[in-house]
């Protein structure tokens, strides 16, 4: 069986899961390490919006990232340079957790947030006018996939297939 080569329509109601085999050892992975390595994507991600001070309204805030179905978590705070790591010994202040599939849909922009969470697939607690500007901010995000680097561009565009392949294999819907 082979991938496919075209994304299909996301069905909301399905929930595609990691699969065990692949959670484990993300699992056991320090999340301090985690932590660190997101830092560097969305470093380079954002790094326009970084730039024009977008993100400011993130400044001096834990913001607490869950990938429930990973059993990952990252901690993270903001400052004019980037988002760097911060120890889980710090409450934050919002916490936006989702399977790997919710925030892959995400990112590629296949599902806008708006519909995300209103279908719940993605949730944010904590302070709620800190959570409505970062929806507000994703959902009018408009970023050009052509920026990255060639290697990420084309995995970008394959991996919310791939993905959904490899989880219907695994029978994780």
């Amino acid at each position: 069986m082979t991938p496919p080569s075209h994304p299909t329509t996301v069905n909301l109601h399905s929930t595609r899961t990691l699969p065990w085999l692949l959670a484990t050892p993300l699992a056991i992975i320090p999340s301090r390490l985690h932590s660190v390595n997101m830092t560097l994507v969305l470093n380079r991600l954002f790094s326009s919006s970084i730039q024009m001070g977008d993100l400011n309204f993130l400044q001096g805030r834990v913001i607490a990232l869950k990938i429930r179905d990973a059993g990952i978590e990252y901690r993270l705070t903001f400052s004019p340079d980037g988002f760097r790591s911060v120890s889980f010994k710090r409450r934050p202040d919002l916490t936006m957790s989702g399977t790997v599939y919710d925030f892959l849909l995400l990112a590629t922009r296949r599902e806008d947030p708006d519909t995300l969470f209103f279908h719940r697939r993605l949730r944010i607690d904590g302070n709620a006018e800190l959570g409505l500007y970062v929806k507000n901010f994703l959902d009018g995000l408009d970023w050009d996939p052509a920026q990255l680097p060639f290697p990420i561009r084309v995995a970008f565009s394959n991996v919310v297939p791939v993905y959904e392949w490899i989880a219907d294999l695994a029978g994780s819907k």
